[in-house]
C-alpha cells in the first residue's frame, strides 16, 4: 500500500505539458502554453496539453 507523497507528485505532474503532435514533455507555465507562447522543442509546434497522471 503504497502512500501518494505530495511532493513528489508535485515535481512529476505540476507544469508539466506534452506536445499533441510529437509527445515530447515540457516543463513550463501554464499561462504561458495557454497564451502559445511556448513552442515545442523537437517539433517547433504550438499545441500541448496537460500531463496525465497514471492510475494504479
Amino acid at each position: 500500500m503504497a502512500t501518494k507523497i505530495p511532493a513528489a507528485q508535485a515535481r512529476l505532474f505540476k507544469n508539466v505539458f506534452v506536445c499533441k503532435s510529437c509527445g515530447q514533455k515540457m516543463k513550463t507555465d501554464s499561462i504561458r502554453v495557454i497564451a502559445k507562447k511556448v513552442k515545442c522543442r523537437k517539433c517547433s509546434k504550438k499545441n500541448f496539453r496537460a500531463i496525465k497522471a497514471k492510475k494504479k
